[in-house]
């Protein structure tokens, strides 16, 4: 209990610094447990978060896109223009793909090939969200070429792809980052980032990850239900968890307890895995992570995502898109304590990913994601997708 004070102390004075910014320490604590300055605890709060996003930045970097065969391409491109990127190029295979992204940012020149961009060299980093066993290999290709990387995830789909990506990293001193937006780019669990620093629920113990997802068969390409070329349903969505896991825990190894995974209810798709958990020991907490394809079609929205963070002193639960106790929008986190019951809407605050990411391409720096976190994170969910045991229930 007292190194959670002395922490949350630390922080405090690092985030307003100097004789003045001790003066304001109770306001600024009181703001980051997202209660009004002058608000008195003792029932549940709802808490409106006041935190504007940040205006796009200054241009201060270069970047391309090469691949653009999932839809979060287009997020990562956003998280780097509000960062400062400059989107100058893209190169997509796939014409009807092509013709979607350049209508969605005219500013990029369409380039004639990947090789194009490669040789670019005023082009500073690369992003993609090709099909997922090319993404690794591209990865490889730009690190080689002098140029920082961004994939969506799963930034690898077997342990020789990351056994060789580690081994590119390590020579070329290149970013190799992937982007994992249900942390990275959800506003609800940066704050909730902001308030596990500040110590408001004590020492992280443990989390809980659900990643249901609806399947929409028919808007998928092909490549969606062969396992060779997705990775597996933890490689793929369970990456997210894994990540999540080891940011709030803090672990920097961890071991997986045990894994299944199984297609209970597509037998028409073979390739697809429908359901698959796993459990995680950390040397700083524990967690479980569920993901699966089974978001019904009376949900607004794609799934119904979870996090909860279990603390000494409390805990967190984020909802991610949607309350189903009919608050409208995303971005929900509830936050309990000692004293109360929080509900803080999030829906307003900023994502510095983006920024972060450019300021370490500039400043040689690892601020947005720490190297070997990102490929502990894929690591873990290469072993467990490996290991996992098999669901066989009859259907």
């Amino acid at each position: 209990m007292k190194e959670a004070r002395a922490d949350r102390r630390r922080f405090i004075k690092a985030t307003v610094g100097g004789a003045a910014g001790w003066a304001a320490i109770s306001t600024l604590t009181r703001k980051v447990l997202g209660l009004a300055v002058g608000q008195s605890g003792g029932s549940p709060l709802e808490t409106q978060e006041r935190t504007e996003e940040m205006p796009k930045a200054r241009a201060k970097i270069k970047f391309a896109v090469i691949g653009i065969n999932h839809d979060h391409i287009y997020g990562q491109v956003q998280a780097v223009l509000r960062g400062g990127g400059e989107l100058v190029s893209f190169y997509a295979k796939e014409p009807e793909l092509a013709a979607v992204f350049s209508k969605r940012f005219p500013q990029a020149k369409p380039a004639r090939s990947e090789i194009e961009i490669l040789e670019d060299s005023t082009i500073q980093l690369v992003a993609s969200a090709a099909i997922p066993n090319e993404r690794a290999p591209l990865g490889i290709r730009v690190m080689q070429h002098g140029k920082d990387y961004m994939s969506d995830k799963p930034g690898v789909t077997t342990l020789e792809q990351l056994a060789e990506v580690r081994r590119v990293q390590a020579h070329t001193r290149r970013i190799y980052s992937i982007m994992y937006s249900e942390r990275l780019d959800n506003r609800a669990t940066v704050r909730a980032g902001e308030l596990v620093k500040a110590g408001a629920v004590g020492r992280v113990v443990q989390t809980v990850g659900l990643g249901p997802h609806r399947v929409n068969p028919r808007q998928r390409p092909a490549w969606f239900f062969e396992q060779d070329r997705y990775g597996g349903i933890i490689c793929d969505i369970g990456s997210h968890q894994i990540d999540q896991f080891l940011f709030f825990t803090g672990s920097t190894q961890a071991d997986v307890v045990t894994a299944q995974v199984g297609n209970v209810d597509h037998p028409q798709y073979p390739g697809l895995e429908d359901f698959g958990d796993l459990m995680l020991r950390g040397d700083s907490g524990t967690g479980y992570i569920r993901v699966d394809w089974f978001t019904p079609a009376g949900l607004e929205t794609w799934g119904d995502v979870r996090l909860t963070i279990l603390g000494t002193e409390g805990y967190i639960e984020i909802r991610k898109n949607v309350d189903i106790a009919g608050r409208a929008g995303s971005d929900h986190l509830f936050l309990v304590d000692q004293k109360e019951t929080r509900y803080i809407d999030c829906s307003k605050q900023p994502l510095p990913y983006g920024e972060q990411l450019v300021s370490d391409i500039l400043e040689r720096t690892e601020t947005a994601m720490p190297q070997k976190h990102c490929f502990l994170a894929s690591e873990l969910a290469l072993k467990a997708q490996k290991q996992a045991q098999r669901l066989n229930f009859k259907l």
